[in-house]
């Protein structure tokens, strides 16, 4: 079968090998990661639009990784609840590679954004004094077409790619058009689609986790250099939600990446669509929730909000 061949061709997701007697049940812990997803991300980009006093360059670029984490789940959950519980992975080719793009697309744009914020927390610790002069709302909005470019001129080849390939196989044993997992699905030669796809997760995971480190080991210079406790402390403070955010960002992605490629012939197939599934939709669970607790600004907005609603209010208090 060829893709672009003048019929229309359907692949069909399999959902999670082995255990597609459990489906029902799993759709319970993915539907309410979607609504704690949806709930939180949204409020945190209502609160940053709707509040002159978030207009700042790190809540802006706070809401553009909301933004990010929004289109990567709405193009992953609404499909896979739909897989199970009306048993239905159909799904069009080109429909396909749409979820792929959008999937891929703005798991690369987050990654750039949290370089971007690495960036801000630098300007914040090192050159305080100059920071309202260097990250400008211009700065902001360049940086975030930046990442937009990279996330499209990086993962738009895939699609591209697999366009020229022949199927012989259309069963996907994924629960969404990844692109590796699409790559497997071909019998003609995908040498070019895995090196590129190599190539980019290099890209995005290593040069991104390398300009990060680069900006936390200049901030953990200028902290040790500080004389005062205080602002020792008030330095890492701000800078944790950040760190937070890019452990649970990068740490499954990573370990998902290794175990695909050293273990992948001792762990069983489930395990691996489940830690693809967990890499993706975990940071957009926890993000908001580690900015609400440890952002004093987002829980006072938040508590006013629902002050001005009438709704009880429970205050989150970050440990000391």
């Amino acid at each position: 079968m060829i893709f672009n061949h003048s019929g229309i061709m359907t692949f069909t997701l399999m959902g999670i090998p082995g255990l597609e007697s459990q489906h029902v049940w799993l759709s319970i812990p993915f539907s309410s990661m979607f609504l704690a997803i949806l709930i939180g991300n949204g409020t945190i980009l209502f609160l940053v639009i709707m509040e002159p006093t978030l207009h700042t360059p790190m809540y802006l670029l706070l809401a553009l990784l909301m933004v990010a984490d929004l289109i990567s789940t709405i193009a992953i959950v609404p499909k896979l609840l739909g897989l199970f519980w009306f048993n239905n992975g159909d799904m069009d080719a080109r429909l396909c590679l749409t979820q792929m793009f959008f999937i891929h697309g703005a798991s690369v744009v987050r990654s750039a954004l949290l370089v971007a914020m690495a960036f801000d927390r630098f300007v914040a610790v090192c050159e305080p004094l100059r920071y309202n002069a260097i990250f400008s709302h211009s700065l902001v909005a360049h940086l975030g077409l930046m990442a937009l470019a990279k996330g499209v001129i990086l993962v738009l080849p895939m699609p591209l790619l697999l366009q020229r390939l022949t199927f012989c196989r259309t069963t996907i044993p994924h629960t969404y058009c990844d692109h590796m997992a699409v790559v497997k699905m071909a019998c003609s030669n995908t040498r070019a689609n895995s090196i590129y796809g190599l190539f980019v997760i290099l890209l995005v995971i290593g040069l991104d986790l390398l300009l990060i480190g680069f900006s936390y080991t200049l901030i953990l210079q200028a902290v040790v250099r500080l004389n005062s406790r205080d602002a020792t402390c008030k330095a890492l403070d701000t800078c944790s939600a950040h760190l937070f955010v890019i452990l649970i960002t990068y740490a499954p992605a990573l370990f998902s990446s290794i175990a695909h490629r050293v273990i992948a012939h001792s762990t069983p197939p489930h395990a691996h669509i489940l830690l693809a599934n967990l890499y993706l939709l975990l940071p957009s669970t926890l993000n908001p929730i580690i900015y609400g607790i440890k952002t004093k600004e987002i829980r006072d907005k938040v508590a006013k909000r629902l002050c001005r609603w009438h709704l009880p209010v429970i205050v989150l208090q970050p440990s000391e």
